[in-house]
């Protein structure tokens, strides 16, 4: 039987009418398609001999009928009456040998085939009929022997993810790989949250998918439809419709069995994992593309410019802008990422809105040209800060391309790097920028950088020093000093000290730092690595 069966269908998939006809056991007999041609790609469920002039009332469909032709009427009339009956009842094919009665197939045949779209198939040679039916028929059960295990494994695999609690982007993930198809779940207008290409691109799954979306009618149930006949399934619950789950068709070829499985197991996880995880689809669809854009994780930025439009985000044509908000310690995103929602939507501002780290979220604004984005960014911050007294705001720059988002949001990242805590905010502002970065914020950003604390170490250690040493008070006259940018008068007074007393302190400074006060670069130096000082006491 393997012998005969090693041309067969691929697992899992029941044999077509093309497959059978390549078994050693058929292709003895020298078969040749008269009719059909074109669709060869029906499935054969069953293999039936007959020599019955009416031998559609034994029929179900799909079976493969097998005759020597002696049953075929003599009249044409009665040929076309059989070739109809076959026909209805959905024959997959008739195929006869032409040894006994026929030596060439009737006319009368090949009409009545050709005009109902019956495949018809001749055999130049004898076949043992018997023989085929048991070949095939063993193929058949063997096929759907290994449906069923794979239709059990995908069961198992569901059932896993279901108890372990996956989230929905490790559902669809699976349901991508299990299926070898694409798998997009939208939500109720259109809006692809979580694609996982198989075969594809992002870019080629997402182009334009509001508009392909909407051409595909959702419907009730697991059914093929649309203009590219994508297979969709229903994500609901008690009757409430959360989305539609859509695997996308691969090189034309057909959905098996296996697939609607694949689907509406996805279809049920999702459900469930919506139940159990209290974060919407949209909320978790908005991070993880934050958190791509930010790593740059995207294979390409069309597949980035594909991804966000399908969430609902204009990515040509306008002006994006990164905002960063620090929460501080402890700091729970989930009611600022809400009301930022809100606050946008009702503003009518296309954006992003994410956490993207615990204490950290992330928004990505989309702009029009001619909107000017600091209202936007303002509203965004008084409306952070009137929720978390305590958070820090941070702004990117615009930047006028999405694959340029990532350099946005690096921007407001060092803003918030560079920002104290309690830094006072500029007047008429709730954010900081990166105009706002001054040595002292810029030195409080590398605070952490041992090359800052060496540099400190080596121009002040000895003055620092000598005064634990000695009990004086050196360093802050030479901060007086400096901050009066050099002017003794005016450093003598701050530090309320006499201009004797202030020239005897600066020598000992110079004599102790090996320096010279009166140079200009020396005491920018110095003014540095005493701002370092300030800011790493301070923190």
């Amino acid at each position: 039987m393997n012998e005969h069966a090693s041309t067969a269908a691929p697992a899992g998939r029941a044999p077509t009418v093309a497959d059978v006809l390549a078994l050693p056991v058929l292709a003895a007999g020298q078969p040749q398609v008269v009719t059909g041609l074109t669709r060869l790609d029906r499935p054969v469920r069953w293999v039936h001999i007959t020599e019955l002039t009416d031998p559609a009332s034994f029929l179900k469909g799909g079976e493969l009928v097998l005759t020597t032709g002696m049953p075929l009427p003599d009249d044409a009339a009665g040929v076309r009456r059989y070739v109809d009956e076959l026909t209805e009842v959905g024959a997959a094919a008739l195929v006869i040998e032409l040894v006994r009665r026929y030596h060439r197939p009737p006319d009368a045949l090949v009409r009545a085939c050709r005009a109902r779209g019956l495949p018809l198939v001749t055999l130049a040679r004898d076949v043992n009929f018997l023989e085929v039916t048991q070949v095939v028929h063993a193929l058949i059960l063997g096929n759907q022997a290994d449906a069923m295990r794979r239709t059990q494994r995908i069961h198992e695999a569901f059932t896993a993810l279901t108890l372990r609690g996956a989230g929905p982007e490790d559902v669809v993930r699976a349901a991508a790989e299990m299926s070898g198809r694409t798998v997009v779940l939208e939500n109720l207008v259109h809006q692809a949250l979580i694609c996982e290409p198989s075969g594809s691109t992002v870019r080629e799954a997402l182009t334009g998918w509001e508009r392909r979306s909407r051409a595909t009618e959702p419907g009730d149930r697991t059914e093929v439809g649309g203009p590219e006949g994508w297979l969709t399934a229903p994500v609901s619950y008690q009757g409430e419709r959360w989305g539609r789950l859509a695997m996308l068709p691969a090189d034309g070829t057909a959905f098996e069995p296996e697939h609607r499985t694949v689907l509406e197991r996805t279809a049920m996880a999702l459900t469930v994992a919506r139940l159990i995880h209290a974060t919407p689809w949209e909320r978790t669809a908005h991070r993880n593309a934050l958190r791509d854009l930010v790593e740059q994780r995207h294979h390409s930025p069309e597949d980035a410019r594909a991804r966000c439009a399908a969430l609902g985000l204009p990515t040509e044509g306008g002006i994006f802008l990164a905002i960063l908000v620090d929460l501080g310690p402890g700091g729970d995103g989930a009611e600022p990422e809400t009301r930022l929602h809100r606050e946008l939507g009702s503003a009518g501002v296309p954006a992003l809105v994410g956490v993207l780290s615990p204490g950290r979220l992330g928004v990505l604004l989309a702009l029009r040209p001619d909107r000017p984005w600091r209202p936007v960014a303002e509203r965004l911050g008084r409306t952070v800060l009137g929720l978390v007294p305590a958070a820090t705001v941070g702004a990117g720059s615009e930047v006028a391309d999405l694959a340029d988002t990532a350099r946005s949001f690096r921007e407001a990242a060092r803003v918030l790097e560079a920002t104290p805590p309690g830094q006072p905010l500029p007047a008429d502002r709730s954010f900081h920028e990166p105009p706002d970065i001054d040595l002292r914020r810029l030195l409080y950003a590398l605070r952490e950088d041992t090359r800052v604390q060496d540099y400190t170490e080596r121009r002040l250690g000895r003055l620092i020093d000598h005064d634990t040493r000695h009990g004086t008070d050196l360093l802050t006259t030479l901060g007086h000093y400096l901050d009066a940018a050099g002017n003794k008068t005016t450093a003598a007074r701050r530090g309320g000290l006499s201009r004797e007393t202030m020239y005897q302190r600066l020598r000992a400074i110079e004599r102790l730092l090996d320096t010279d006060l009166e140079s200009g670069e020396r005491r920018t130096e110095l003014h540095v690595a005493l701002t370092a000082l300030r800011v790493l006491r301070a923190d």
